[in-house]
């Protein structure tokens, strides 16, 4: 199984749980009074030892098993570090080629815009794949500029890298 069995599609392939964003924002972030689009490229950081994750050679997932991860967060690969994020998650679901997770967290950001995200998914992902599919993740709230937030992250695979394009609506 891949990395991203802990990340799950990061929040990484998960949602991401509290944790607080060292600097600002890409100035590439795009807002169009509405809300904001911008990307940024995800690198996890930690032990490499969570259930099936890289540094693992375990037993497969079972339900009930729960992991965590967490991501510094980059403006482009190898770029200016902007923050980090980290997420929790939990196996509901399996199967002999598939595991189903639930995931959710929150990501922090400072500089403009400023605030905090938070999201949640449910995805699946094929125990035998080398690199998994991309997957979206629902943006179910936030604060400071991100106050009324909503909308989705898409979470692809991009060699050591998760590439995260955000879409969030403020209305």
């Amino acid at each position: 199984m891949s990395r991203s069995f802990r990340r799950i599609g990061v929040f990484g392939a998960c949602a991401v749980t509290a944790v607080t964003l060292a600097t600002a924002v890409p100035a590439a972030a795009h807002d169009d009074g509405d809300g904001f689009d911008f990307t940024l490229y995800a690198k996890e950081v930690g032990d490499g030892n969570a259930p099936g994750g890289t540094g693992s050679s375990g037993p497969p997932p079972k339900v009930g098993d729960t992991f965590t991860f967490a991501d510094d967060l980059f403006k482009t690969k190898g770029g200016d570090k902007v923050g980090r994020d980290g997420g929790t998650c939990a196996v509901v679901r399996t199967s002999d080629s598939q595991v189903d997770a639930t995931c959710s967290g929150t990501f922090v950001l400072n500089g403009g815009p400023g605030g905090q995200l938070t999201a949640q998914t449910l995805t699946t992902f094929s125990t035998g794949a080398q690199t998994p599919a991309a997957f979206d993740i629902a943006v179910t709230g936030g604060t400071g500029d991100f106050k009324n937030a909503h909308g989705y992250i898409r979470v692809t695979p991009d060699g050591d890298y998760e590439r995260m394009e955000f879409h969030i609506t403020n209305r």
